[in-house]
């Protein structure tokens, strides 16, 4: 029988990608959000609130595998995702692909201890691990995007050090595989872009590609704190990402892995492809 997918966070990034992919491969996709009609007209569609329990019970009903993504500016997604979780396994649920980051081990609390759950605890399992978005920097939303868009800088404590940027649309393609594959992956991927890259390297491919001059602005911890809280960031999790930062100046996401191509196949995309996409769309 065709399995049931259900996608949380559907018209996100990761989300319009994957409901795709599954409707290509024939599988029966029930989306997922707080609000708005499906993204696409063959799917199935149900209201789903992380803070609202009686919305759940519609969305499990009659799935076998599914797609999580944390609630959006919760601070430790465990206490709703663990219960989520609990309700989905007990209803039949085998199969969940879970997206985390490369940032969380499963030691950690928050998504880790959900990470740790669904290793223990589900049939069937996935942990996506993705180094950080290349489409932060083309998301006026962002903080990077947004001080690239009004001043042409990005403010980082970041130094020499490097990431693994990666496309959202490959960390999806990893994740259509891992729920529509026969065989479950059973793991936790790291995935990565093709190149790690220093914000120096960086703003020098978005100054070429956009014609103009975008710089790499190293600050200390608090100046770029409080850049962030500027920006809307809250002080706590502003704080939190700082820490993140420092991490990447001592090593800690300076490295490239050959998930996406072990698992879909292909090359993982460029930054520089991203932004001659972004380039072409803007001239457009």
């Amino acid at each position: 029988m065709t399995p049931r997918i259900l996608v949380t966070g559907a018209t996100g990034n990761t989300g319009r990608v994957i409901v795709t992919r599954l409707l290509e491969r024939g599988m029966t996709v029930r989306t997922a959000n707080r609000s708005g009609p499906s993204p696409d007209s063959a799917t199935e569609h149900v209201r789903f609130d992380w803070a609202d329990a009686s919305s759940h019970e519609a969305a499990l009903e009659g799935v076998d595998r599914m797609y999580l993504i944390a609630p959006a500016g919760v601070e430790d997604p465990s206490g709703p995702m663990l219960s989520f979780l609990d309700k989905a396994l007990a209803r039949g649920v085998r199969r969940v692909v879970l997206l985390s980051a490369s940032a969380v081990p499963e030691s950690n609390a928050g998504l880790g201890a959900v990470h740790r759950a669904l290793r223990e605890r589900a049939p069937e399992w996935t942990v996506l691990q993705p180094s950080w978005f290349m489409q932060n920097f083309f998301d006026a939303r962002h903080f990077h995007g947004g001080s690239l868009q009004r001043e042409g800088v990005l403010r980082t404590v970041t130094g020499e050090g490097r990431v693994g940027f990666v496309d959202a649309r490959d960390i999806a393609e990893v994740a259509a595989r891992a729920l529509a594959d026969e065989t479950a992956h059973d793991t936790a991927h790291v995935i990565t872009g093709p190149e790690a890259l220093r914000y120096d390297d960086v703003a020098a491919v978005l100054s070429r590609v956009a014609g103009r001059p975008i710089r790499h602005e190293p600050v200390d911890a608090d100046t770029a704190q409080r850049y962030m809280v500027a920006s809307g960031i809250p002080e706590r999790y502003a704080r939190f990402l700082v820490q993140l930062d420092e991490a990447i100046a001592q090593g800690a996401e300076a490295r490239v892995t050959p998930t996406v191509e072990r698992v879909t196949g292909r090359a993982p995309r460029s930054f520089e492809a991203l932004a001659r996409e972004h380039a072409a769309r803007a001239r457009a």
